[in-house]
């Protein structure tokens, strides 16, 4: 049953309160970053500038009735730059805005609510705001199955959900084995995909308009391998503040195959190969040369992890969401770009990569980056809901001790400092990095 007009309205306006609460939270951001004069701090007001650009025309949509998405990066978005589609992440607002203040009040409320603390905090986030009504309620939603429990969980509540029921929802269904056969059925998914968006929003999607964009997509990812291939360097050019998660979300969110986003790549690459080439290093002096193997605690980054440089000279050489195993997309023709996209969105993506298949995943990319990036140890944070990744971490600690490389899994909430705090972590790390003899 299609949502009414007054209905959906009625959401728009109390989604929107929010939606411009946090678009003035990162021109905050952008502002305090244009008084740094620094090249890298200026990459990152770009990317900031991009986010506020992002809300803006959601914003813009949502007031004029026009056509827009809520979705996930990794069902081929760039079907949504070919269609000039705007859309936004359904769990934007735990990772985009989770150094907001009123982050710890939405955890809270969300428990309030009766969503249980033992399911990832971003999945309980995101259904909290649907059901509060602080998500402007898309055209259409494209949901996941993959790559946990806890995404198809969200899923399955949002079909349900009382204020959305009316929204008219599309999940790609995930093949599990990484054969030629699991792609041939993605890429059919994903044509199933465009059909029901064109269905849904009156957009038509063009071949040759989605042969453009993956091309600069592919541009993208060529630029991020050269700049991962940089980072191989010692000492490290960059940690943390940079890399990527920036590198990630400019590709694979805020510009999807568009030319402002490649000219990013660019200039982080140049900056990188300067650094480089002079010897510099993100610190002084580079004792420990780390591996976080997940996404950064973004709720309290901004303690943890300049603590880590400051404390021990340790540089986060490399993260989940930095590595970049991705195959360039053929464009020859409609069958080659389907399943390039089916490729790249089932096999490639982070955390999915390794969430949605079997933990050799796991096990591949430690080793990988162990060796190429000279690792001294590999730290698996273990997010509270990141329950496949701590299954596995037993294979995870035999393959660093066949690599001669420490490993440590902490426990932790990425966006809850309470579960695990920062000072309980920075004891732990201490304790870990003086029992190894690092530092």
């Amino acid at each position: 049953m299609a949502m009414d007009k007054e209905t959906r309205r009625a959401l728009m306006v109390k989604g929107l309160e929010r939606y411009r609460k946090e678009r003035d939270f990162f021109k905050f951001l952008s502002d305090t970053l244009a008084l740094m004069p620094d090249e890298e701090m200026q990459l990152s007001k770009e990317v900031t500038d991009i986010t506020v650009d992002r809300y803006d025309t959601i914003i813009r949509c949502a007031e004029e009735d026009k056509p827009f998405v809520a979705g996930y990066f990794n069902a081929a978005p760039e079907v949504y730059t070919a269609m000039d589609l705007p859309w936004y992440l359904i769990m934007q607002t735990p990772f985009l805005a989770a150094s907001a203040p009123y982050l710890m009040e939405d955890v809270d409320a969300a428990e309030a609510m009766g969503l249980g603390t033992d399911w990832c905090t971003a999945c309980r986030l995101s259904l909290y705001y649907i059901e509060a009504g602080l998500s402007p309620p898309p055209t259409c939603m494209i949901g996941l199955l993959h790559p946990c429990d806890a995404a198809t969980m969200l899923h399955q509540a949002v079909v349900r959900n009382e204020k959305w029921r009316g929204i008219p929802m599309f999940c790609t269904d995930p093949p599990y084995f990484e054969d030629q056969r699991g792609i041939d059925y993605f890429a059919n998914e994903l044509k199933k995909m465009v059909a029901f968006i064109e269905e849904n929003t009156g957009r038509k999607l063009d071949l040759d308009r989605l042969r453009e964009v993956v091309k600069e997509s592919n541009k993208q990812y060529e630029l991020w391998a050269e700049y991962a291939q940089l980072r191989r360097a010692v000492p490290c050019p960059q940690g943390w503040g940079m890399g990527g998660p920036q590198c990630f979300a400019v590709s694979q969110i805020f510009q999807v195959g568009q030319p402002r986003g490649t000219d990013w790549f660019r200039r982080l690459v140049s900056i990188t190969e300067k650094k480089v080439k002079e010897g510099r290093g993100v610190i002084p002096k580079e004792k420990i040369r780390y591996f976080w193997f997940d996404l950064l605690p973004f709720g309290w980054c901004f303690e943890l992890m300049p603590w880590l440089e400051q404390e021990w000279g340790a540089v986060m050489v490399m993260e989940m969401f930095g590595f970049t195993p991705y195959t360039p997309v053929d464009t020859r023709n409609e069958d080659t770009i389907f399943k390039g996209l089916a490729k790249r969105n089932l096999y490639e993506s982070p955390m999915v990569r390794q969430a949605r298949g079997i933990a050799d995943y796991f096990a591949s990319d430690i080793a990988r980056v162990v060796k190429d990036y000279k690792v001294d140890c590999v730290i698996w944070p273990g997010h509270m809901g990141h329950k496949d990744g701590s299954a596995s971490t037993g294979i995870m600690r035999e393959i660093c001790n066949e690599l001669k490389v420490p490993y440590l899994h902490i426990g932790l909430d990425l966006f809850d400092r309470r579960y695990t705090t920062p000072e309980e972590c920075k004891d732990k790390l201490s304790k870990f990095f003086g029992a190894m003899g690092l530092g």
